[in-house]
C-alpha cells in the first residue's frame, strides 16, 4: 500500500538532489534554441506529495512542459522523445548516473540511493507534457518492436481543463490536505486493481478534480 513519506531529512534530500538534475536539463534544452520547456514536481508546486509504495524505492514524478519548439515541431513526437532523452543522458552522465530508460509515457534514471542517513533507492520518471486548446496532453511512446513503426502521439489528459484555477481555489479555502488524502487513496485503488494506466499525473488531476467538485 502507497504511504506518504514522512522523513523530512530524506526528502528535502531526495527533493534536492533530483530538482538539481532535473534544472540542469532544463538550463541545457533553454540554451539549446530548439525549444523552450518548464519542468515541475508533479503537481506543479503541490507539495508533500511523495508516495512509496510499502518499502520499494521511490519514484520521483517530473512534467517536462514544452512551452514552444522552435526547430522540431510540436507534432514530430518521436523527435522530440529523442532530442529530451538525449539530453537527459547526457545531464545524467554529468552528474555520474548512467543513461535513463525509454517507456511508454517517461523517461526513467537508474535508481540511487544516499550514502549517509536514509538508504531508500530512489529514481526520476520525467514524463513530457504540452498544454493545447485548454488540455494538458502526454507525450505517448508506443512501441511495436520495430523501431521504425513506432509510433509518438499527444494524449490528452482527461479532465485537466482549468486545472491551475482549481489548484489556486482548493489552496485558497484550505481543503489541501483533502486533495493529499484523496491522491493516495486513488493512489492505493489503482495499485489494488493492478491498473498501471494512471500515472501520477493523472492521479493527481482526478484527486484535484474530485475534491474540488465535492466541495464547489
Amino acid at each position: 500500500m502507497y504511504h506518504y513519506i514522512e522523513d523530512k531529512q530524506y526528502l528535502k534530500k531526495l527533493k534536492s538532489t533530483c530538482s538539481d538534475i532535473i534544472n540542469q536539463l532544463v538550463q541545457a534544452i533553454n540554451n539549446d534554441d530548439i525549444m523552450r520547456v518548464e519542468a515541475h514536481l508533479v503537481g506543479s508546486g503541490a507539495k508533500n506529495l511523495i508516495t512509496q509504495n510499502a518499502n520499494e524505492p521511490v519514484d520521483l514524478d517530473y512534467n517536462l512542459c514544452i512551452i514552444d519548439c522552435y526547430e522540431i515541431g510540436i507534432n514530430n513526437g518521436r523527435a522530440i522523445k529523442e532530442y529530451v532523452q538525449n539530453m537527459f543522458d547526457e545531464i545524467l552522465n554529468n552528474n555520474g548516473w548512467r543513461d535513463c530508460k525509454d517507456s511508454t509515457s517517461v523517461l526513467t534514471t537508474e535508481l540511487r540511493e544516499f550514502t549517509h542517513g536514509n538508504k531508500t533507492p530512489f529514481s526520476i520518471d520525467l514524463g513530457i507534457i504540452t498544454y493545447s486548446q485548454g488540455n494538458w496532453k502526454r507525450l505517448i511512446h508506443n512501441k511495436t518492436g520495430i523501431v521504425r513503426y513506432d509510433e509518438y502521439y499527444w494524449n490528452d489528459v482527461p479532465h485537466s481543463r482549468a486545472l491551475n484555477k482549481r489548484i489556486e481555489k482548493i489552496k485558497a479555502t484550505n481543503l489541501w490536505l483533502e486533495v493529499r488524502s484523496t491522491y493516495l487513496d486513488k493512489k492505493n485503488f489503482y495499485l489494488h486493481n493492478q491498473d498501471h494506466n494512471h500515472p501520477s499525473f493523472v492521479v493527481f488531476i482526478e484527486a484535484v478534480n474530485e475534491v474540488y467538485y465535492r466541495n464547489f
